[in-house]
């Protein structure tokens, strides 16, 4: 998609996220806009370890817990100022990613998939033995944000810069080299090692990358949640962030945020239909599956094209004669 054909998406969505709080009258609309936010700040970064890289990671949802309960523990018990508390909830959970990452980013990807799902379950599990300081099973409250940030709206744009802060710096990964050795990476590994890209490096840079996002998105989504425990995080959150990729297209940026923001409205769209929820999220992703392989992404773009279709420039081609008749004037002199 060129610039122009981003321009007439990202323009009337950007003008529409900031002036959500003003035009609607819903409250539960702008909480639920502030979680798209707070999802996206983990999947933007979870989208370069499976959608460019091609790891299969479905752990994430252990991060986000240590990065939301990191922020309760830090800002809520010690006292901390709460944007010292996000820094260190980013920074603790890119640490975890580092060790997570030595390891088990040398496995094949079943196995490195199921090495993630094991740490989400030993988080889990280590959350609830510790109720001291983690309160087990009862959980924790987080608290909010300073002025002007402690109002529903406030919080909101809060979390509206914390994922646009997050797509500019996963946007600028992915356009550059860098972003190509990924998905080299994805596609054939062995090839990418062969020009020179460093495999294991570059997966775990991108993983603990992912770490760092998912620890800063499960601060923002503690606070917006207010009350944490163990259930709060539970296995189908990490598989939801997994399907939020592979409906929205894996190998690009639009695409993922597409596939949060559908999935996340998703349940409020069939509200009467609630027991059916897990329903309409296996139908849409068999559909997409079968019918647009590539990601609901892609139908947006090929949308797009369709409004702005490229102009054909037609540029005469003219014979330089003179040129031409001086090669054949030196072939027949070296004759």
């Amino acid at each position: 998609m060129n610039t122009k054909n981003r321009l007439v998406w990202i323009v009337p969505g950007a003008v529409a996220a900031l002036s959500l709080p003003l035009w609607s009258s819903d409250q539960y609309q702008v909480h639920l806009a502030a979680l798209i936010c707070c999802y996206w700040v983990l999947i933007a970064g979870l989208n370069l370890v499976v959608g460019y890289t091609g790891q299969l990671s479905i752990g994430h949802v252990g991060l986000l817990s240590i990065g939301a309960y990191t922020f309760a523990i830090l800002s809520g018990k010690w006292g901390l100022p709460p944007f010292v508390s996000v820094g260190v909830a980013g920074t603790l959970c890119g640490f975890c990613g580092l060790l997570l990452g030595l390891p088990s980013l040398r496995l094949p990807g079943f196995y490195f998939a199921m090495a993630t799902m094991a740490f989400a379950l030993i988080v889990g599990e280590f959350v609830l033995a510790q109720g001291g300081l983690t309160g087990g099973g009862v959980g924790l409250p987080v608290p909010g944000f300073p002025p002007p940030f402690d109002t529903p709206q406030g919080f909101y744009y809060l979390a509206v810069i914390a994922a646009v802060v997050v797509s500019v710096l996963t946007w600028n990964v992915a356009r550059q080299m860098y972003g190509r050795g990924l998905i080299a990476i994805r596609d054939n590994p062995v090839t990418a090692q062969a020009v020179g890209v460093p495999v294991f490096r570059a997966k775990l840079t991108t993983f603990v990358f992912s770490g760092i996002t998912a620890g800063i998105g499960g601060a923002l989504f503690g606070s917006l949640q207010s009350y944490i425990t163990p259930d709060t995080f539970h296995f189908e959150l990490s598989l939801f962030f997994f399907v939020c990729i592979i409906i929205g297209g894996r190998g690009s940026i639009l695409g993922p945020f597409l596939g949060v923001a559908v999935l996340t409205a998703l349940p409020e769209l069939v509200a009467p239909l609630a027991k059916l929820g897990n329903f309409f999220y296996g139908l849409l992703l068999l559909l997409v599956v079968l019918v647009v392989p590539e990601g609901i992404g892609r139908v947006f773009e090929l949308i797009a094209q369709r409004l702005r279709p490229r102009s054909a420039v037609s540029v005469p081609v003219a014979p330089d004669l003179p040129r031409l008749a001086r090669a054949i004037a030196s072939i027949q002199a070296l004759k």
